[in-house]
Order: C-alpha cells, then structure tokens, then sequence
C-alpha cells in the first residue's frame, strides 16, 4: 500500500466516522436543509486543517507538557458539546429558527478546537505518518485531509438534508432532534472519560 493511498484511508475513517461534529453536521441537515449546514461544514473543516497543521509543526508536543491545560480544554469541551447537543434536543420543530440560530462557520471551527476527537486524530495521523522527519508529508497529508475531511463531513449535512423527507412531520422530528441531541451529550461524555486518564487527555 502507498503512503498516499495510507493517508487517504485514515482520513477518510477518521472523518466519516460519527462523533460530534458529524452529529451537529447530520441535525442541521435534517433541520434546515444542505445549504445551511454549509457554513459549518467549512469551519470544521478549516478549523481541523489548522489544527493538523499546527500539530504536525510541534504544537501538540509543546502542550502534553501542560497536562492541566489540556485537561482543562477536555473539559471546556464538553462542555460546549453538552450545551449544543441539549440546544438539539430542546429545539422545537414547529418553529422557523432564525439564520444565526443555525450551527455556522465559527461554531465550527471552535468546535474541532475542543473536540477530543479531533486532537486524537491529529497526534495518531502526525505520529503516523512521521511529518516530523519528512516535512513535506505535512503538505501532503493536510491537502489530502482537508479534501476527504469536507468531503466527509459534507456527506452528514447530504444525509440530514435527504432525512427531511422521513422525518418532515413535526412529531417525527422533536424525537429525532431529542435522540440525537442526547446522542450527542452521551458521545461528549464518552470522550472525556476514555481520555481523562491519559498522559494526553486529548
């Protein structure tokens, strides 16, 4: 197997995988259609791109000297995954939510700064594929990350929206919105507990 077609595979069954911003992607699909949920997709995936980056330049090393802080931001965000799985769960379909109630570009991208799994997808794919010793890979892997990861995460927003037709009654769509907004608390917790006795708590 090529490296390329390595990178690929990894990003692709780190990206498409379910976990919170594929989640959040898959709610505002279903709730206000694929167009909307656009903004979000782009500053996740922009915001996970720089983190990769950054990561692969050293920054995730510098941090694992600072347990505290990163179990600090562990915290900080699940918290902020807590909080939007419960705005789902609560959302009530017979209302018309204005465009800045809906998940945007900057909800996003903050959110793969505080995501567990992305900083875990960050240190296994840098470590992985070695970009400390070979820094032209960093260029490689992040063009190749940051296609499949849009692509990936896109497809979540493209099933929520093909979701409306089952789910555009009222009823049908306050227990979808309640399943997966306490999936999505569940899943915030999940991360925090399986990384909290790690050296790297993300």
């Amino acid at each position: 197997m090529s490296l390329f077609v390595a990178m690929c595979l990894f990003a692709l069954s780190m990206s498409i995988s379910p976990g919170p911003v594929n989640f959040i992607t898959l709610s505002t699909g279903v709730n206000h259609g694929f167009r909307s949920a656009l903004p979000f997709v782009s500053g996740a995936t922009i915001g996970f791109t720089l983190l990769l980056i950054l990561t692969g330049v050293g920054v995730g090393a510098v941090l694992s000297r600072f347990p505290l802080v990163l179990h600090a931001m562990a915290l900080a965000g699940t918290l902020f995954i807590c909080w939007i799985g419960w705005q789902i769960a609560a959302s009530d379909p017979d209302l018309i939510l204005k465009k800045k109630e809906i998940p945007g570009f900057f909800k996003g991208f903050l959110l793969q700064w505080l995501n567990p799994k992305a900083w875990s997808a960050c240190l296994a794919g840098i470590s992985a594929f070695n970009t400390a010793a070979v820094p032209s890979r960093l260029a490689v892997f992040t063009l190749v990350y940051f296609v499949i990861c849009y692509l990936s995460i896109g497809s979540w927003a493209v099933a929520g929206d093909k979701l409306k037709a089952v789910l555009g009654k009222p009823d049908r769509l306050k227990v979808f919105n309640r399943v997966l907004g306490a999936g999505l608390i569940c899943v915030a917790v999940y991360l925090l507990a399986i990384n909290a006795g790690a050296a790297l708590p993300l």
